[in-house]
């Protein structure tokens, strides 16, 4: 994603500079690219006169004819309102481009980010689904990401998203915080990796809920249960219900998602009192993975009410631009796990190896009652203890079809404007 160190501009970055915009034209542009869309309603002359300046501009300068060179000098508003358009979209191709740093910038960067872990009274680490990615669950905005993906039209499909593990990425996060070097973990993850990696929830805010955890609202306080599976397969946006109840009331057990969209008022695991605490006491801040354009709209998180001066310094890790990255101390272009096998190696921290039979959401899982049983379909993270594994794919059920949860690649609508509707979940 973009960007660099903290003293570079964007404009650096990706091409910036003084140039002249219709260079951009008549050198392989896309033809298959809508030159008549605009951001303001033309008329079908204005919409057809945009048609035919556009296949001029196409051409390159010495293959236009003399009328069509006129036409261009006649018509300079639509001119200058194409050329402007394909500038914003070449500089949005060119923020969607992954960059990686080359071996011995990696390194040195890495060096200097250690030095600020050593340094940081008040660590606090920020995580998106980059991070993800080496346990095969896809990222948002990536090149293969689920929202790109349903852009083109694609189908989005995942194998059983209880079968991934926690990544050297998670890992050596929770030994971070066993070594007192990072105090928070704020994630806009739903994959529950973190808690199963072995943080202490009482440091983790997962502001968009955790696969594996459904709360019963009509209990005060609100009553959570940890499940073996996935709970959300019956659930969608706008839609939360997991078709279990309360064994203490039998009010509606609902999921902890927060959808795009939709505003999560959840104590817990959205866990927003510590997020913001955290944020606020924070001298350092390490981005892992995170395309940062949700997380930047939520403004307890970066202090900006502060003196710039006195702001927490910015870390951020991702192969892709943030919106984030003109204001970091350092910028690294790099896969999370590449990036974090380096700095442990330069803290002198080893990295736990992940154990399934500790995996914590065996000993914090409420076992579900007899008639639960049928309730799920998923697949188990491991079977309880003394039990058996009761999901499709023990039964030779599961077939091999790829199966994903009610919350993964929720949200995303093309081309529809809908009207906005506050959810409270």
């Amino acid at each position: 994603m973009g960007g660099g160190q903290g003293d570079e501009t964007q404009g650096n970055h990706w091409g910036g500079g003084q140039r002249d915009e219709t260079q951009d034209w008549g050198n392989g542009v896309d033809q298959g690219e809508d030159f008549s869309v605009s951001c303001y309603t033309e008329s079908p002359g204005e919409e057809e006169r945009s048609h035919d300046v556009a296949k001029i501009l196409k051409k390159r300068e010495s293959e236009r004819t003399q009328e069509e060179s006129a036409d261009l000098l006649l018509h300079q508003d639509t001119v200058q309102e194409l050329c402007s358009r394909q500038v914003r979209r070449n500089l949005l191709k060119r923020k969607q481009e992954e960059v990686f740093d080359d071996t011995e910038d990696l390194r040195c960067k890495v060096g200097q980010l250690a030095e600020a872990v050593r340094q940081a009274q008040h660590l606090v680490i920020y995580t998106g689904a980059g991070i993800s990615t080496a346990a095969s669950i896809p990222d948002y905005r990536g090149p293969n990401g689920v929202w790109t993906q349903l852009q083109k039209g694609r189908a989005v499909s995942s194998s059983d998203l209880s079968e991934a593990e926690p990544t050297l990425t998670h890992m050596c996060i929770r030994m971070l915080h066993e070594e007192n070097m990072v105090q928070h973990v704020v994630s806009q993850n739903c994959d529950g990796l973190h808690l199963r990696s072995g943080l202490p929830r009482h440091t983790l805010s997962e502001l968009h809920g955790n696969m594996f955890i459904e709360v019963c609202t009509s209990c005060s306080p609100v009553r959570e249960f940890v499940r073996l599976f996935d709970v959300t397969e019956r659930t969608a946006r706008y839609r939360h219900g997991t078709g279990r109840r309360c064994a203490h009331c039998g009010g509606e057990l609902r999921d902890t998602i927060v959808h795009f969209g939709e505003r999560g008022t959840l104590e817990q695991p959205l866990n927003w009192r510590g997020a913001s605490n955290a944020a606020e006491r924070a001298d350092v801040i390490l981005c892992l993975g995170s395309s940062l354009k949700v997380l930047k709209k939520y403004g307890c998180l970066w202090s900006m009410n502060r003196p710039a001066t006195r702001r927490p310094k910015l870390y951020i890790v991702n192969l892709q631009w943030t919106p984030k990255d003109d204001l970091a101390t350092l910028k690294i272009h790099g896969k999370c796990d590449d990036v974090m096998r380096l700095l442990m190696e330069q803290l002198n921290i080893q990295i736990p190896a992940y154990n399934q039979t500790e995996d914590p959401v065996l000993s914090l899982a409420t076992p579900l009652r007899p008639e639960e049983e049928d309730s799920y379909t998923r697949k188990l993270i491991a079977p309880p203890a003394g039990g058996k594994d009761c999901s499709p794919d023990s039964l030779g059920q599961g077939g091999g079809t790829a199966v994903q949860g009610g919350w993964f690649g929720r949200g995303y609508s093309k081309g529809r404007k809908r009207k906005r509707r506050k959810v409270v979940v």
